[in-house]
C-alpha cells in the first residue's frame, strides 16, 4: 500500500479472495438448508424458523464485543489476523455438522452447531471487514477494495450455484445407472450418499460443505501472510458512554443502517422462499441448480456496471436504481405461470444482475460513515462499526428467514406434501412477491436522502489527517469541530 492511500491490484484481489468461501455457506443457508431440514430430515418448519433466529440473535453479544476487541487487540501480527485465524476452524466444523448431520437429529443438534457456525463466521467477518476498511482512506479506493471482496463472493455464490448443478446433473446419471467412473466415485463418497445422489438436498449441501473446506483455510492463509494491515490510527480514545452518544448522532450511519436493515430482510424473505417458488408455482425441479448459476453468473457482470454508476451518480443514487430495477423484475413474476421457464429465468437473471449492487454498495458506504465517526469521535472504531453493520444484517437476515417460513407454515403449506390447494400457492405467490417488494420500495425511499456524498467524505478525510497530524505535533490543542 503507498503512503497516498493507493493499493495494488494484487493487495485488492488478494484480500477480497476471502469473500468467495464466505459466499458458499451463506447461500446455502437461506436457499437449502430450509427445505433440507424440512422436506428430508423432517423438522417441523415453524420451529426450525424459531430455532435459525435464535441462533443469529446470540450475535447480539458476539458481534460488539468481538468488533471492538479487535480494535483494541494488538498482536505482533496486527489486530485483524489473529480472529481470522481463529474463527477458521469454529466456522469448519461447524458448517460439516448443519450440512452433513448424522441420522435421527433434532432441532438441539441444528441449535448448537448453527449457534458455533456464527461464532467463528463473526470471528472472521467482523475483522475482515474492518481489516478492508482500513486499507485506503480514499472515496473510491474503497469502492475498489469493496468491489474486489464483493466480486470473490459473487464467484463464491456461483461455485455455490455451480455445485448443486453439477450434483444435480451427477445424480440424474447415477440415478439412470451410471455408477462407474473417477469423477462419479469420488462425487458418491465425498457426499456420502449411501445411494442417494440425485434425489433430495443433502448431497448439495455436503458438496458445498466440502468447498467451504478448501477454500476457507486456503484464502485465509493466503490473506494472512500477503496483505499487510493498516498500522493503528493515532486517535484519542474516548469514554465509551460519549463515543455512544456520537454514535447516536451519526446521521449517515443511521440512515445506512435502517437501509441495510430493510434490504436485507427483503432479500432474506425471498431468498428463503426461492426454492418453493420453483418447486411449485413455476414447477422447476432438476434446473433450480442452473437458475442460480445464471442468476449469480450476471450479478458477477454486473460488478463493473454498479462500479461506474456509483462513480457518476453516487453509491446511494446507484443502491436506488439497483433497487428499482429488482421491484420491477420480482412484481413481473407475479404473472407467471407453470412451465414458464424462459420468462422466469429473464426476471431471475435481471434481479441478479442487481443483486451484486445490494453487496458491494452498502458496505463501501460504511467504510465512508467511519471517517465522519473518527472526526467526532476522535477515536477509530471500524470494527465496531463493522460489528454493527454485521449484526444489524444477520438479525435482518434472521427476521427474513422466520418471517417467510413462519407466514408459510401459518396459511398451512406443508413442505413435503406434493399437491397444494389453489388458497395456499395463491399465499406462496403473494409472499414471495408482494413482501419484497414493499421492503425494496421502503429502502428506496431512505437510501434516496443519504447525505455522505463523495465531496463531503473527501472534505472529513482531509480534516482527520490535518487534524491527526496537528495531535502528534501538539497534544494539548484544543479539539474543534468537524467540517460538514
Amino acid at each position: 500500500m503507498s503512503q497516498s492511500g493507493i493499493l495494488k491490484r494484487s493487495t485488492i484481489l488478494i484480500h477480497g479472495s476471502v469473500g468467495m468461501p464466505l459466499a458458499i455457506i451463506g447461500y446455502p443457508l437461506v436457499v437449502y438448508l430450509p427445505p433440507f431440514y424440512a422436506q428430508e430430515v423432517g423438522l417441523n418448519m415453524a420451529l426450525m424458523a424459531l430455532v435459525l433466529v435464535f441462533a443469529r440473535m446470540t450475535d447480539v453479544i458476539t458481534d460488539p464485543l468481538i468488533g471492538t476487541l479487535s480494535d483494541r487487540w494488538q498482536t505482533r501480527i496486527g489486530r485483524r489476523k489473529p480472529w481470522l485465524i481463529m474463527g477458521v476452524p469454529l466456522m469448519l466444523i461447524g458448517t460439516i455438522m448443519i450440512f452433513m448431520p448424522p441420522d435421527g437429529i433434532g432441532l438441539g443438534h441444528l441449535l448448537l452447531w448453527t449457534v458455533i457456525m456464527y461464532l467463528g463466521w463473526t470471528m472472521v467477518t467482523l475483522p475482515y471487514g474492518a481489516w478492508g476498511a482500513e486499507l485506503s482512506p480514499l472515496y473510491h479506493q474503497r469502492s475498489r477494495v469493496t468491489a474486489s471482496r464483493e466480486g470473490f463472493v459473487l464467484i463464491g455464490l456461483f461455485l455455490a450455484a455451480l455445485a448443486p448443478a453439477i450434483v444435480q446433473s451427477m445424480g440424474a446419471r447415477f440415478q439412470a445407472g451410471d455408477t462407474d467412473g473417477f469423477w462419479m466415485n469420488a462425487v458418491v463418497w465425498a457426499v456420502g450418499t449411501d445411494g442417494q445422489l440425485g434425489t433430495g438436498y443433502g448431497p448439495i449441501l455436503a458438496g458445498m460443505a466440502w468447498l467451504l473446506l478448501i477454500l476457507l483455510p486456503l484464502t485465509v492463509l493466503l490473506v494472512v501472510t500477503k496483505v499487510k494491515e493498516a498500522p493503528p490510527q493515532s486517535v484519542q480514545r474516548t469514554d465509551w458512554k460519549k463515543g455512544m452518544r456520537v454514535l447516536k448522532n451519526n446521521g449517515p450511519f443511521k440512515r445506512m443502517m435502517l437501509m441495510l436493515l430493510i434490504v436485507v430482510i427483503g432479500e432474506s424473505f425471498r431468498n428463503a422462499l426461492s426454492v418453493f417458488f420453483m418447486q411449485h408455482i413455476i414447477q422447476i425441479q432438476a434446473q433450480i441448480g442452473l437458475m442460480y448459476l445464471l442468476y449469480f453468473g450476471v450479478g458477477i457482470l454486473g460488478i463493473p456496471f454498479w462500479l461506474i454508476l456509483g462513480k457518476r451518480i453516487g453509491k446511494h443514487r446507484a443502491f436506488c436504481v439497483a433497487v428499482g430495477v429488482s421491484s420491477a423484475s420480482i412484481l413481473g413474476m407475479f404473472f407467471l405461470q407453470a412451465g414458464q421457464l424462459l420468462p422466469f429465468a429473464i426476471m431471475f437473471a435481471l434481479k441478479g444482475f442487481c443483486f451484486a449492487a445490494f453487496q458491494f454498495l452498502p458496505l463501501s458506504m460504511l467504510a465512508d460513515i467511519v471517517d465522519l465517526d473518527t472526526a467526532r469521535s476522535k477515536e477509530h472504531r471500524t470494527g465496531l462499526f463493522f460489528a454493527m453493520s454485521g449484526m444489524a444484517q444477520k438479525f435482518a437476515m434472521a427476521i427474513g428467514l422466520g418471517l417467510s417460513l413462519g407466514l408459510l407454515a401459518l396459511v398451512g403449506f406443508d413442505a413435503t406434501a406434493t399437491t397444494h390447494s389453489d388458497t395456499q400457492l395463491m399465499a406462496l405467490r403473494l409472499l414471495y412477491i408482494i413482501g419484497p417488494v414493499i421492503l425494496y420500495m421502503a429502502a428506496f425511499a431512505v437510501a434516496w436522502k443519504y447525505p455522505l456524498t463523495a465531496d463531503r467524505q473527501e472534505r472529513i478525510h482531509q480534516w482527520v489527517v490535518r487534524r491527526n497530524a496537528r495531535l502528534q505535533l501538539e497534544p494539548q490543542q484544543p479539539w474543534k469541530q468537524p467540517p460538514r
